[in-house]
């Protein structure tokens, strides 16, 4: 956790993975409402969740994290 924010760091072996994580997470994202900061680069996705309204955790951000972690496994 930085700054109030739940914060990953997910490696892939190329691009393609990476990318492929972030498109997941942004369609759950979209069917959620929950919108999380997604930094992408070559064989890694950065993931921070929090809640903006309040700036800083609620429940529903730790469900939301643990739901990218599935997404990431699944890939």
């Amino acid at each position: 956790m930085v700054d109030g924010h739940l914060t990953k760091t997910y490696r892939f072996p190329d691009f393609r993975g990476a990318l492929a994580l972030v498109d997941r997470i942004g369609a759950m994202a979209e069917e959620q409402g929950h919108h999380p900061d997604l930094h992408l680069a070559w064989g890694k996705v950065r993931v921070e969740v929090w809640t903006h309204k309040i700036d800083g955790l609620t429940e529903s951000d730790f469900v939301f994290a643990a739901k990218c972690d599935a997404l990431a496994k699944s890939a």
